[in-house]
């Protein structure tokens, strides 16, 4: 499951993890214009841990995302 929420100056995704009997915490993406941010909760920490992307990173993660196992570069946007 997942919610979907537009606020002022990103879009924030939620990712609930429900199923089998091994659950993870709630992971939250929040996509701003200059990067997208990825946050959840450690219990062993005891807090929240965040990773940020740039839109580059997150551009050469989504073409990742559909590409077999290798070693790419993103060839740059031509701009007509």
């Amino acid at each position: 499951m997942f919610t979907i929420e537009h606020d002022f100056d990103a879009t924030v995704i939620t990712l609930v993890d429900e199923g089998s009997p091994h659950l993870e915490e709630d992971v939250t993406i929040q996509a701003f214009e200059e990067c997208v941010t990825i946050e959840q909760y450690d219990p062993r920490r005891d807090e929240v841990v965040k990773i940020v992307l740039s839109m580059a990173q997150v551009n050469e993660l989504a073409a990742a995302l559909n590409l077999p196992e290798g070693i790419y570069r993103l060839a740059p946007r031509r701009k007509d």
